[in-house]
């Protein structure tokens, strides 16, 4: 009875998410005295998959096929369910990113699974098994309970540090040839962003909101970031007055992100948008205004002008990389 982890690629390679992922299965494993099997969909080559057995992944599952390289919910949460069924796991781990919200829910209708969303700690307890989660945009905690035979948890990005645990891992093929695992989804065009860091990807993350009282005061926020080696980011108004490109908006309604470090310059702390922005490691916070909510939910706060504290934060940063 082992613990089953999904582990998401991007090209073929794997990134920190999916370590973190492995690394906390292998702790839940090691809570339940089990081991740990992952999950690898897509063409991913033979050196990168040993990977993940650098972070406790005792046997790893490779479903390859030209079909599986479009992510579709339907036919990945297939797999990950016959992965489960032929290995008799009574956990599975997943990310809680677009994809983990996908799969989790027709993964659970499928093996009759409770799932426990975004947990970003160890089970509290095996007997009655038992998971904690923040609520209410990282303002509260909630402890929940799964009473079903086989346990979905879907691990919050940023939540758990990768722990490398070094062992031979096993390599399967999981043969899925005659199965019922064909994509719905057709790919018809392909267009990738390129000359900056994606925002989802990027481990620093420089934000603006209102309080930049103009896109003409935009300059020294992106030098910040492209001196940091981060993504640029924005508040909800601020994509809606156009001041930048909606793919850089965050929050609830925008793009949800985990990064470690996430710069706010200007940005009041809404709700919505603290939504998203909530399981970021470090929060630093700018702003004139000392009552904003922004500075409860960062751990580092600087009162004053963006335009005169910006300058000074790129002269150190600069000053630091020399």
């Amino acid at each position: 009875m082992s613990v089953l982890v999904y582990t998401e690629n991007w090209d073929g390679k794997f990134k920190k998410l999916s370590f973190e992922l492995v690394s906390y299965a292998s702790a839940v494993a090691k809570m339940a005295g089990t081991s740990v099997t992952a999950v690898s969909i897509g063409k991913v080559e033979e050196s990168e998959l040993k990977k993940l057995g650098n972070y406790g992944a005792q046997k790893i599952l490779c479903a390859e096929g030209d079909q599986f390289s479009v992510l579709d919910s339907q036919a990945y949460a297939a797999i990950i369910s016959e992965a489960a069924l032929k290995e008799g796991v009574k956990i599975i781990v997943i990310s809680n990113s677009n994809t983990g919200k996908g799969v989790a829910p027709r993964l659970s209708v499928r093996l009759k699974a409770g799932v426990g969303s975004g947990v970003s700690k160890l089970p509290l307890n095996l007997n009655p098994f038992t998971v904690y989660k923040r609520t209410y945009s990282g303002n509260a905690f909630a402890h929940v309970v799964i009473k079903s035979d086989i346990k979905i948890l879907t691990l919050a990005q940023n939540s758990f540090d990768p722990a490398e645990t070094p062992n031979n891992a096993v390599i399967e093929k999981f043969d899925v040839a005659g199965k019922n695992f064909a994509s719905r989804t057709k790919r018809i065009d392909i267009q990738k962003q390129t000359g900056k860091i994606l925002l989802i990807d990027a481990d620093i993350v420089v934000s603006g909101g209102r309080g930049m009282k103009s896109p003409d005061n935009w300059a020294p926020l992106v030098e910040l970031a492209s001196a940091l080696g981060g993504a640029t980011a924005c508040s909800r108004p601020v994509s809606d007055e156009g001041w930048r490109p909606n793919e850089e908006h965050t929050g609830q309604t925008g793009k949800i992100i985990a990064p470690n470090l996430y710069i706010a310059v200007g940005i009041s702390g809404a709700t919505q948008h603290l939504a998203g922005i909530s399981s970021s490691k470090y929060i630093v916070a700018i702003n004139t205004d000392k009552d904003a909510p922004i500075f409860e939910a960062a751990q580092y706060g600087i009162v004053g002008d963006a335009m005169i504290v910006l300058p000074k934060l790129i002269a150190a940063v600069k000053e630091v990389k020399k």
